[in-house]
């Protein structure tokens, strides 16, 4: 089996990419996901699949990344914001449908995963993930390797409250789990929308208030101020705990260019030392890193050890166990 594909399950996508025994891009095809269904979820990944190894004419392993984790007591889904795949045996369908072994790790884990191996984060020894996009999700590697965590929630900064708020930001909107205040409900693109809308009345989303801050806008500006302040606030205290080398971004919201320099110098008013060394970075593989994670993943899970990883990235010996 030389060929590894890795998915990318996303609450308005799903991409598959295929990589080959040389880490090289062979298939790539993106479709919308079917929302609140979780039987065409599953049938979705699958045709995936199944027309890319028809049109490659090979077999290969299968990898997933997705929103929330993995139960430790049941194995279902849990914790997810795409809500339809909660309680539900994901792994166990996939592997049934596809007749071989799935591996399935949450996004965020598997964008850590990809920058720690041969990314913005080579060489690191502890990364931390960051996705910005329709959620707030979070991921950590050490030595290269996913950490899970007794509980399977390692790196969910998003459901923490937003740390040192201001009496205007408690107690905060409400979340889709169930609480207020969740960092999800000030740093993902509704959220963001959500505060802008609160500030000004205007009804616009994520990327037109960041076109309007570029353009000029007083008032998209100073809501994109708020949310760095806000990044800035919720990653301190992933720093002061977790103290990663590397804090590496994905999803839409990480294109937002003001993180890279206006965040860092935000961090020292909330990092309990008198230096901040971590360093912030955009995924260097882009929006394909998390898909380039579930792929490692997914020849993992069929002991392919003797697949070759791209030049310059550690060998195989050395690839993160999912």
């Amino acid at each position: 089996m030389e060929l590894a594909f890795g998915i990318d399950l996303g609450g308005t996508k799903i991409e598959i990419l295929g990589l080959d025994r040389h880490g090289r891009e062979v298939w790539r095809r993106r479709i919308a996901t079917p929302r609140a269904d979780y039987e065409a979820t599953v049938e979705a990944i699958a045709g995936l699949v199944e027309e890319a190894e028809r049109a490659l004419q090979a077999r290969g392993s299968v990898g997933v990344g997705h929103p929330g984790a993995l139960s430790c007591d049941t194995g279902l889904i849990k914790n997810a914001n795409a809500t339809w795949l909660n309680r539900r045996p994901l792994k166990h369908d996939l592997s049934r449908r596809l007749a071989r072994p799935v591996a399935l790790a949450n996004d965020a884990n598997c964008l850590a995963l990809s920058e720690a191996v041969d990314g913005a984060g080579a060489g690191a020894r502890v990364v931390f993930a960051v996705i910005l996009g329709t959620g707030v999700g979070g991921g950590v590697a050490i030595d290269g390797r996913v950490l899970k965590g007794a509980n399977a929630v390692a790196g969910e900064w998003g459901h923490n409250p937003l740390p040192w708020p201001n009496v205007t930001e408690f107690p905060g909107r409400q979340c889709w789990c169930g609480r207020r205040g969740c960092l999800e409900t000030w740093l993902s693109g509704p959220g963001l929308a959500a505060d802008h809308a609160e500030a000004t009345g205007e009804t616009l989303d994520g990327p037109a208030i960041v076109a309007r801050a570029q353009a000029g806008d007083a008032r998209a500006a100073a809501t994109i101020d708020r949310w760095l302040d806000r990044l800035a606030r919720g990653l301190a205290s992933v720093i002061n705990i977790l103290d990663p080398e590397v804090i590496v971004f994905g999803g839409g919201l990480s294109r937002i260019a003001r993180i890279y320099d206006t965040v860092p110098a935000l961090l020292g008013r909330w990092v309990f030392s008198d230096r901040v060394r971590t360093r912030l970075a955009a995924a260097a593989h882009g929006d394909s890193s998390g898909v380039r994670g579930a792929a490692w993943l997914g020849r993992n899970a069929h002991g392919l050890t003797d697949i070759r990883a791209p030049a310059g990235a550690p060998s195989d010996r050395d690839a993160p166990r999912s």
